[in-house]
């Protein structure tokens, strides 16, 4: 249950990472709001899944989700380059990932 626990933080860290973005440095009132409370729970989530997680194990897996998740929304919504060393590099922090659940066992 803390490993469903930390992905929802990790994917809560998604969207105040591309929350950021639409805030325009805080300037916008509703993107946020959005994005504070998107940290809030991410944060609080993380938490929750330290209790019975490594915290290295836990801070890793979480920071990752959110890279990966957060270039993926780049490329998507904001064009940001999906040249091919980038794929791939991004493609190592899941496998770092997969790999660190697998060792948690």
């Amino acid at each position: 249950m803390n490993w469903l626990i930390l992905v929802i933080a990790g994917l809560f860290e998604v969207g105040w990472a591309v929350g950021l973005k639409y805030s325009e440095g805080f300037t916008r009132l509703w993107p946020t709001v959005g994005t504070v409370f998107a940290m809030v729970v991410s944060f609080v989530l993380l938490g929750v899944a330290m209790r019975s997680l490594p915290v290295g194990t836990a801070y890793a897996v979480w920071v990752g989700i959110g890279a990966v998740g957060t270039v993926i929304l780049g490329i998507i919504l904001f064009g940001d380059s999906a040249d091919p060393l980038r794929l791939v590099s991004i493609g190592f922090i899941c496998v770092g990932i997969i790999g660190l659940k697998l060792a948690h066992v």
